[in-house]
């Protein structure tokens, strides 16, 4: 009997190795967070943060939102977990200089905020109605410094400055960024730069954006940039001349332009445009309560029309 029961033991001992259980998502969805972060060397699959807000439809009211004129758009409640709005939110689309939101969250987390920093000939940056900051060879200017240039003015020369100087090669760096996008879940993700230049392989998603963003937001930093209306520094020429650095926000509800439906306050964000991407906008809101919510828009046809858009897309959150 004693035999019997070993036997039968053993039995059960071999078999519970050898269960089998569905994985109840498809490692391959289109759906960022539904992919499965990392395959290799694991023997199970990272699930999504369950802090996190989760697109897998389209959740739109063409009553009181007409996004016609732009290609993507979300809007989350980030204490609640909860989509108010969204619209292609898993698209590939370009992103232009909100691109630098993940060029500063590396720059944050893999450099040191007083590094001092020095141009090489990559600032020399030639494309047409690319902004530029007016970063020379030889120009040193700490880190700290060059997130401010980064953010406000959407300097595309600071931009390669800071990749190289803490990637050690631009190269290196872009490889970081699409790391970090992996890790965060932003599978649907590809930088070929830190500045969002349009490359053809350089492309994201609104809802990928708010992976990147929500991230960054972690960085007392980069809560403190974005806020920043603007910005004047010095710095120091090769033959150690002073040159002055004045940076203005390119947010316009920042600056006054626009104003965000009331009882909400526009914390701050990135703008970003150029001839692929059109007009582009992620923001940091809160009610009047304090919660916070994070909207992106990707493509809308015109300035004018983004920031339109982006008021009738904040005004989701008093519905």
């Amino acid at each position: 009997m004693c035999l019997s029961l070993i036997t039968a033991l053993g039995l059960c001992c071999t078999g519970c190795g050898q269960s089998a259980y569905e994985m109840p998502y498809d490692p391959d969805a289109a759906v960022s967070g539904f992919n499965v972060i990392s395959r290799q060397n694991s023997k199970a699959a990272h699930t999504f943060a369950e802090d996190l807000c989760v697109v897998t439809e389209n959740i739109t009211n063409d009553e009181t939102v007409d996004m016609t004129q732009a290609e993507a758009a979300v809007l989350f409640d980030v204490n609640n977990r909860e989509v108010l709005y969204a619209k292609n939110a898993h698209e590939k689309l370009h992103p232009a200089s909100l691109t630098k939101v993940m060029t500063a969250l590396v720059a944050l987390k893999y450099g040191s905020i007083d590094q001092v920093m020095t141009a090489t000939d990559v600032v020399n940056i030639t494309e047409t109605g690319a902004t530029l900051s007016g970063v020379k060879p030889g120009d040193t200017m700490t880190l700290n410094q060059a997130l401010y240039a980064l953010l406000l003015q959407s300097g595309n020369d600071v931009a390669m400055m800071i990749a190289e100087n803490v990637g050690g090669t631009v190269e290196h760096f872009v490889e970081l960024m699409n790391q970090e996008a992996q890790e965060l879940g932003a599978t649907n993700t590809h930088f070929m730069n830190p500045h969002g230049l349009t490359q053809e392989e350089h492309y994201t998603t609104a809802y990928d954006l708010y992976l990147i963003f929500n991230e960054a937001l972690k960085y007392e930093k980069f809560n403190e940039i974005i806020q920043a209306g603007s910005y004047e520094t010095t710095y120091s020429d090769s033959a150690g001349t002073v040159k002055n650095l004045r940076a203005q926000t390119s947010n316009l509800f920042l600056r006054g332009n626009y104003k965000a439906p009331d009882n909400i306050t526009v914390i701050g964000g990135k703008t970003g445009t150029t001839n692929a991407a059109r007009s582009c906008l992620v923001l940091l809101s809160r009610d009047a309560g304090g919660s916070p919510y994070i909207s992106v828009i990707l493509k809308a046809e015109t300035r004018d029309l983004l920031y339109e858009k982006m008021i009738d897309l904040l005004d989701e959150i008093q519905n």
